[in-house]
């Protein structure tokens, strides 16, 4: 009989000995609502119980402590919470890193923070702000360590020196395939950080058995660490369908599959998904796409009818290896761009409080992503040979971080 995954938060609840470093220290707790136990009790709630912890302060990352906020880019406030009388600090409000003032309120901060793998998910910036802002003034970080969803296979393009940003923490590929525990130790390792940091590793986290392949299918409930992470399909599919942000395309956003499916409503996905067959079926491997339609209530294409595509992981045709979302959805652009070359395909605005460069450069790290989907010469071929080469170095760098052999 298997043994039940335990988290971070799991383990230093039920281990005596793991927390009593914390006893006497001012402790503060960075979470979201995904923070939670087993029976499904909030990490602040669970850790307040404990005689050894001393809560002080907590923090809500990108969508809040509790979930508050719906859409990408709304602002969290400060506030007091109720229960507890402790402040709550936003690092999605007025600033992205804890200041100096918010940094006196603890000796010690708790990350417990569920990831979804990918380089854009924001807590990863999040996380390495925190841990900057620790070594300038000596507190302590522990990270409750929680699985990557995603697992442990590695794809796209890496970041390119000068695109860092906050959807951009380092030159990580959009499927890193690390927990935050491990990208903590890679942080420090990169940036050169001194302070005390500790991992509470889980235990029993097998990130390559079916059927989770990183998410303890059937043993956990999932809760989604932000508004439109809806389920473990979205976790799979979220490294590819995130570039539909820097996009004009429906990413489902005011549907109830959001970061699944993608559409416009003047596009014939049935075209789309032929040409994409035809450029490169390899990269349709491990999935099954549909053509549907629907009809966001809110975002963009609101009340319009969309055909689109949505790609389904949750049955046996799943193969987690083979599937590759990144170079699904870079094909679907391709295909768009093939079959309408005039396609107002890139969606120019202000994202994430950028200004200069477009979206999807800026999800992607570079220009690189876009200027292959925008020439009409280029080949999916090319794409795999200016990528391949960052995930092979990705694999390599990484080994040396990996807490989960």
């Amino acid at each position: 009989m298997t043994q039940p995954v335990l988290f971070g938060l799991d383990r230093l609840i039920a281990e005596p000995a793991l927390r009593a470093p914390l006893a006497g220290r001012r402790v503060a707790l960075l979470a979201h609502p995904a923070s939670v136990t087993p029976d499904l009790t909030h990490a602040i709630d669970a850790l307040a119980r404990l005689p050894e912890i001393t809560l002080t302060a907590a923090f809500g990352p990108q969508h809040g402590l509790r979930g508050d906020k719906q859409d990408n880019m709304m602002e969290s406030p400060d506030y007091l919470d109720p229960l507890l009388g402790i402040p709550v600090f936003s690092l999605y409000g007025e600033v992205r890193r804890p200041t100096p003032a918010m940094m006196t309120t603890f000796d010690v901060l708790l990350v417990d923070l569920q990831d979804l793998g990918c380089r854009i998910y924001t807590f990863i910036t999040t996380l390495r702000y925190v841990l900057e802002e620790a070594t300038k003034l000596g507190k302590a970080v522990w990270v409750l360590d929680r699985p990557n969803p995603a697992g442990r296979p590695i794809e796209g393009l890496r970041l390119r020196e000068g695109w860092e940003s906050f959807v951009g923490a380092g030159p990580l590929p959009m499927r890193h395939g690390l927990t935050m525990g491990e990208l903590g130790h890679w942080f420090i390792a990169r940036l050169g950080l001194q302070l005390e940091y500790r991992v509470i590793e889980m235990t029993n986290w097998q990130p390559e058995a079916a059927p989770g392949y990183g998410w303890p299918l059937g043993e956990r409930c999932w809760v989604n660490p932000s508004p439109n992470a809806a389920n473990l399909s979205m976790a799979r599919a979220y490294a590819g369908t995130v570039m539909l942000e820097g996009a004009t395309l429906s990413e489902g956003r005011g549907t109830t599959r959001p970061l699944e499916l993608f559409g416009a409503p003047d596009i014939e996905a049935r075209a789309v998904l032929t040409e994409m067959q035809r450029l490169a079926p390899h990269w349709l491997q491990g999935c099954r796409l549909r053509e549907c339609w629907f009809e966001p209530t809110f975002h963009k294409h609101a009340g319009l009818q969309c055909n689109g595509l949505q790609i389904h992981v949750e049955d046996g045709a799943y193969d987690h290896a083979a599937f590759r979302p990144w170079r699904l959805q870079a094909l679907a652009f391709k295909g768009i761009r093939n079959l309408y070359p005039d396609y107002p395909l890139w969606r120019d605005f202000p994202y994430e409080y950028e200004f200069k460069r477009l979206a999807i450069d800026l999800i992607n790290g570079s220009p690189l992503l876009r200027e292959w989907v925008d020439d009409p010469s280029s080949t999916p071929a090319d794409l795999d040979a200016i990528t391949i080469p960052d995930e092979q170095s990705w694999a390599a760098e990484r080994e040396a971080f990996l807490l989960y052999k």
